[in-house]
């Protein structure tokens, strides 16, 4: 249950806060939230150990770090304890995503992740990042490697003519003619290098330049190698008319690509194994049976124990696996924060594996 104080405490009380924290807050897993004098809601954060956590805060230098400028903005903590360290973690994330406070959205860590992304726009370009906008329609990943990918991605825009630049520039198709004046000169110079077919200028229909995207979503997914196959031939070409640095050059493509075919597979690939139902050891004994299906936790009951207890979760499995899973793709944008979340705890963790059962094997 929530630790809750009777009145919100001033900001500047800090004494009484901290000796309030000090006699209520137990040393066992729990998410935290720190609201400023007028109840508002300015930081989640979670902690094994929440009483050791919380005095962090009482200790830190302000201004200087992190932890003291929450704590002087906020004039009051509160708590909810959980079974367990992972519970915690799945706790914060969630309330971080429902409420958004300010403290964490400012303050967020960067990604070690990063993504492949489709802008979602009239003339969509493939590009990586760490975050996801507003604009990005398509997600693939996650990937190690920002420089591996940045490459990849350099070869693939360069094959299919597909754009790269920022995305406000002025789009014109050249089947909107009749809405625009002639054609202009396209806005950089990978038009006249054959890597751009020039969406910024009228030199491509929205046609021809939606199927270039529409290859390039093809191969993120693993649907089509078409873009390997281009460069094969033309490494092949060059090979054949004795010009060993072209066919070198294109070697280097070929490698590029085939890198990010791979990765792409793997990521894939790591997300659908996070399909099982795990066992999560609470702290006093009070296990809970997560159950997780690509990446994302369904739904978290007590661990059953008895027969019956057994057949009713059974039932929550067979549920859960007659509802139809999109095929693989993107990924679900809503969910991206919760999938990095399991792969980072499974990884961190692998004796956690041990703990974990396909789903099939508690259908009723």
């Amino acid at each position: 249950m929530p630790q809750l104080a009777a009145l919100p405490l001033a900001s500047a009380d800090l004494g009484a806060l901290r000796e309030r924290v000090r006699l209520l807050a137990e040393n066992r897993p729990a998410v935290y939230r720190m609201t400023d004098p007028a109840g508002r809601l300015l930081y989640v954060g979670k902690a094994k150990r929440l009483r050791a956590r919380l005095m962090t805060y009482f200790r830190a230098s302000f201004p200087e770090d992190k932890a003291a400028r929450i704590l002087h903005a906020a004039g009051d903590i509160t708590w909810d304890y959980v079974h367990s360290d992972f519970a915690a973690c799945l706790g914060e994330l969630r309330q971080i995503r429902h409420f958004h406070p300010p403290f964490n959205v400012a303050m967020n860590r960067t990604r070690r992740a990063v993504f492949v992304k489709i802008l979602d726009s009239p003339a969509p370009k493939v590009y990586q990042g760490a975050t996801i906008g507003r604009q990005d329609g398509r997600v693939y990943g996650p990937f190690r490697s920002r420089r591996r990918v940045e490459e990849a991605l350099r070869v693939l825009n360069d094959l299919l003519g597909l754009r790269d630049c920022e995305a406000r520039m002025p789009i014109v198709f050249a089947d909107q003619g009749d809405l625009f004046t002639a054609t202009t000169q396209a806005a950089c110079h990978r038009h006249e290098l054959g890597q751009c077919t020039g969406p910024c200028a009228g030199l491509v229909s929205e046609k021809d330049y939606r199927r270039r995207i529409e290859t390039a979503a093809a191969f993120l997914e693993g649907r089509t190698i078409q873009p390997i196959d281009r460069a094969i031939d033309a490494m092949q070409e060059a090979a054949v008319a004795q010009d060993y640095e072209r066919a070198a050059t294109w070697r280097e493509r070929f490698e590029h690509l085939e890198w990010l075919l791979a990765a792409t597979a793997r990521s894939r690939t790591a997300v659908d194994l996070l399909t099982f139902v795990y066992r999560d050891p609470g702290v006093f004994g009070d296990d809970r049976a997560y159950l997780v299906r690509r990446g994302t936790v369904r739904a978290c009951f007590p661990y059953p124990t008895t027969p019956i207890e057994r057949i009713a979760f059974g039932a929550v499995v067979k549920e859960e696996l007659g509802r139809e899973e999109p095929a693989a793709g993107p990924l679900p944008l809503e969910a991206i924060d919760e999938i990095l979340l399991l792969l980072s705890w499974f990884r961190m963790h692998p004796e956690a594996l041990k703990r974990t059962v396909r789903l099939e094997e508690w259908e009723v």
